[in-house]
């Protein structure tokens, strides 16, 4: 296997499957899917690792089965982290402009981002991302870059996205435990919006879902900029319980159930079908409705997309998805999954597909990966502004042009990619 300076490696932990994903940086900057390895995931429940000796030997399992596709060494890669924990924000900073004429410079709105950076939040947490939204000059909202404009207050916003720091440290330690260098941490909400959204459907808004195993993570994009975020402790390891527990059936079967027959909407045509269940060895044990099955797994997604409903309606942003919602993750091939999504949220609801990517990803065009390749998508943006970083630090710019790029990189990094 060789080695190359322009590898991105990318991990997902999840709760049904850790997956590995490798691209290749291009020199026009665009992104090669190389590889990918996945495995089942035996140590991980609702996002958060719960047997580290089995989430190691699966995540090995995963890496070994992407440099093999690959033909590449992964030594360092970025990780995608989920979990309950895990709570979004926004946040405002204000700074008072003192220099000639008001005159706001590239000073001023690192100063104001810093002001905005400083969150009281529990001792036991930790930020991940400070994400930028927009600025506000005199009042005025909307701003994107307010360098160069006149005005004695200046105001900044910010998107904050943080958890427990324990179990964020828990995620990080598991893939040193496999000899791999973690160079960032992305969440898996954000890390799906990249791979999914382009330019167009971040500026008209959408709403994007990734329906995992053991939790569901969202993001909403208006105007280019995220707006909201969020995790919750619902997905498909809720729907498997709730068919065990109604019908009386083992997880396993219940499991199969909602494989081979589930459905996010009741069938009227369909609902008095009987469906055979049956043991490891094939044999009956017995029947149940269709109908019966539609309306357990219906009404446990119809709550999920309830609390998302609700929580979009009442901070006003429902009406500023225009380009509807984008579902992902292995919960969103359920059949009829997008017509519940569209009749929930009142809107276009559709499967989603990762953009600018090529390579391999033809064939993991499935919204399963949707998680994996986003994390390869941030890393690439890190790495390149990282190389952006470097050059202005060797002398190419100023001081004010420095602190400029950087506050550039900020919203290019977690709101424009």
């Amino acid at each position: 296997m060789s080695r190359s300076a322009n590898i991105v490696a990318g991990v997902e932990i999840g709760t049904s499957k850790i997956c590995v994903v490798v691209g290749e940086q291009k020199p026009d900057g665009s992104l090669n899917i190389i590889g990918v390895g996945q495995a089942l995931s035996r140590g991980v429940r609702k996002g958060e690792i719960i047997n580290p000796g089995e989430a190691e030997e699966d995540l090995r399992e995963a890496v070994a089965q992407a440099e093999q596709m690959a033909d590449r060494e992964i030594h360092r890669v970025f990780v995608g982290v989920s979990g309950r924990h895990i709570r979004g924000f926004n946040n405002c900073g204000f700074h008072r402009v003192i220099s000639p004429h008001y005159e706001i410079s590239s000073a001023d709105v690192v100063e104001v981002l810093n002001n905005a950076q400083a969150i009281n939040l529990p001792a036991e947490n930790s930020i991940i991302h400070t994400i930028r939204q927009d600025f506000m000059v005199g009042g005025e909202g909307g701003v994107t870059d307010p360098v160069g404009m006149h005005n004695a207050q200046l105001e900044a916003n910010l998107h904050v996205i943080h958890g427990k720091t324990t179990r964020l440290h828990d995620v990080i330690r598991l893939v040193e435990s496999a000899s791999l260098v973690v160079e960032g941490a992305v969440f898996n909400g954000l890390a799906s919006a990249l791979a999914l959204l382009t330019y167009e459907q971040k500026d008209l808004g959408a709403l994007v879902i990734d329906l995992g195993g053991g939790t569901s993570e969202y993001v909403v994009y208006s105007e280019g900029i995220i707006r909201h975020s969020g995790v919750l402790a619902i997905g498909g390891d809720h729907i498997t319980n709730d068919l065990a527990y109604g019908l009386k059936i083992s997880l396993a079967q219940a499991e199969k159930l909602k494989r081979e027959h589930g459905s996010a909407i009741i069938h009227e045509p369909d609902k008095d079908r009987m469906i055979r269940v049956t043991d490891e060895q094939g044999r009956e044990v017995k029947q149940v409705k269709a109908g019966h099955v539609q309306i357990i797994i219906s009404s446990r997604l119809a709550e999920l997309f309830h609390v998302i409903a609700e929580e979009l309606a009442e901070l006003d942003l429902t009406k500023r998805l225009r380009a509807g919602v984008f579902l992902c993750g292995g919960g969103s091939r359920l059949a009829a999954m997008t017509t519940l999504a569209q009749t929930a949220f009142q809107m276009e609801a559709a499967l989603g597909h990762a953009n600018a990517v090529s390579g391999q990803a033809r064939s993991l065009d499935q919204p399963e990966f949707a998680t994996a390749i986003g994390i390869v998508k941030y890393g690439a943006l890190k790495q390149g502004a990282a190389g952006t970083k470097n050059a202005v630090m060797l002398g190419i710019k100023d001081f004010f042009e420095k602190l400029r790029s950087l506050v550039n990189w900020v919203r290019y990094d977690l709101a424009g990619s």
